[in-house]
């Protein structure tokens, strides 16, 4: 199984499509990888048939080139922090948790909100202790 920036790659995959799995690396940055390397690996190759020399050529391009996986996410996560401890729109926004990027609020942003809560909806009923006058 190859392992490249702390992720074990699916072995029936090809490569190119195997390096996305790297949080990081979308599908486009896999190809770009690949064309620069293109005369040791071929985008066509199975992971599981890969070599330890060019698993490792893929790790140093990689880990040398290109933030992926826990420095990223770091980075990220640093980043918003940055913006709410500085208090601008985006990082109150991250405080409230809500859309940061000028979606609407009034109708949908459920994944950011969770789920709905309703207010005011219950109907009290009054309790009647003598039948009503006829």
């Amino acid at each position: 199984m190859a392992r490249i920036a702390g992720v074990d790659l699916p072995r029936n995959k090809r490569i190119d499509i195997a390096l996305a799995y790297i949080y990081g690396i979308g599908r486009p940055l896999a190809q770009k990888i690949l064309k620069e390397i293109e005369q040791q690996i071929k985008p066509a190759t199975r992971v599981k048939d890969l070599t330890e020399d060019q698993i490792g050529l893929l790790n140093s391009v990689i880990a040398k080139e290109y933030k992926v996986e826990g420095e990223l996410r770091r980075d990220i996560q640093q980043n918003i922090k940055r913006h709410v401890e500085i208090g601008d729109y985006r990082g109150f926004r991250h405080r409230r948790s809500l859309p940061a990027r000028g979606q609407r609020t009034r109708t949908n942003a459920r994944t950011r909100r969770g789920r709905r809560k309703t207010v005011g909806s219950s109907k009290v009923t009054v309790a009647r202790t003598q039948p009503p006058a006829k």
